[in-house]
């Protein structure tokens, strides 16, 4: 980076901001250039800082988190990470930011926290290096619509495993692939990067969203034609196992890539179980994660597809699995779902 990321820190506690600025101004490639406790504030210091950057808080008085992403998103599209209690009530106003257009989020720290906002250096830098591909559609996300429907009204289920990693970007890619699943959709295993106590609000809002049942990944869960299942956050990796009868494994092992869960270790054992059997997607995200496993389901006979860059928020998972040789196809994330279904369907009935 040619020049520090310029970070304007909203918060309405003193405390809170000045434990972010501190954080962030340990990295010499970060600079706070101001704080604002609402958003009146926020608003004035934008227009006169014009930050790459800004951290948000959700609660504030005068106007909340979420409704000044809006209208930052509406009027002046900038990366925005917001900064989240880890609370039920946190996690869902964070999946409803992100799908609004935050950048990503980070959850606020508990006392005696030893590493405080976990990745939040790491998230700031790659939102300044970023720029904002998606298409804002507002602050809530479209309902299942006929036209999806129609798209796959002749998809018959056949035998495959469909493994789906995402990162930073990612509440809004998953949205729009699992948007376009039938109601009998290939059993799907997901791994998306989230702070522990958000999956399960992901879940419960993919599973509002989508034709498809949608749910938390627990250890035993049986995978089902119709099922589509959420690594959970923060404890445990995902896998999938038992060829005779394919099953969710929660798995301790320490963190992958820097993630637990991780994609790499979701893709690995899909490749082991499914081999030609499964459909292996690597969406928008941070890092490398997901690329090496992406790679064993292609050499083990998996179809395997990556988003492309012009729609990534972030192409780094992507592009490092296309560099490898593991993406067998990269196609614009309007198009990935539908593609998953048409390599899924079984072309009679009683075949793959």
């Amino acid at each position: 980076m040619s020049a520090p990321a310029r970070v304007l820190v909203v918060d309405d506690s003193a405390t809170m901001r000045g434990l972010i600025t501190a954080v962030l101004n340990a990295d010499p490639d970060v600079t706070v250039v101001g704080q604002a406790a609402d958003a009146i504030e926020a608003r004035q210091a934008i227009k006169q800082l014009d930050p790459d950057v800004v951290t948000l808080d959700i609660e504030m008085p005068n106007m909340n988190g979420l409704e000044f992403l809006d209208k930052i998103m509406r009027l002046r599209p900038m990366p925005v990470i917001m900064v989240s209690t880890l609370t039920h009530k946190g996690a869902e106003a964070s999946i409803a930011a992100l799908e609004i257009g935050a950048f990503d989020c980070v959850g606020k720290p508990h006392p005696g926290d030893p590493h405080p906002f976990g990745d939040l250096v790491d998230k700031v830098k790659a939102a300044a290096r970023s720029q904002r591909k998606l298409i804002i559609t507002g602050n809530k996300a479209a309902a299942p619509t006929a036209a999806n429907a129609n798209a796959v009204s002749d998809y018959r289920a056949g035998r495959k495993i469909i493994a789906i990693g995402a990162s930073t970007g990612g509440v809004e890619a998953l949205i729009t692939v699992l948007q376009k699943f039938p109601a009998n959709c290939p059993p799907t295993v997901i791994t998306q990067h989230m702070p522990h106590t958000f999956t399960r609000s992901f879940a419960e809002r993919l599973n509002r969203l989508c034709a498809p049942t949608v749910q938390e990944a627990t250890d035993g869960a049986r995978l089902e034609v119709g099922k589509i299942y959420l690594a959970p956050g923060g404890e445990r990796h995902l896998q999938v196992a038992n060829a005779a009868a394919p099953c969710c494994r929660l798995v301790d092992r320490d963190p992958v890539n820097g993630h637990r869960p991780s994609v790499d270790v979701l893709f690995d054992s899909v490749a082991e179980l499914a081999g030609r059997n499964a459909i292996g997607v690597i969406l928008t995200g941070m890092g490398r994660d997901g690329a090496s496993g992406l790679l064993k389901m292609r050499h083990a006979g998996a179809r395997t597809f990556g988003q492309n860059e012009k729609t990534c928020v972030v192409y780094g998972m992507p592009r490092v699995a296309y560099e490898l040789g593991a993406v067998e196809t990269q196609l614009p994330l309007g198009s990935i779902g539908e593609e998953i279904l048409k390599t899924a369907a079984a072309r009679k009935e009683g075949s793959e």
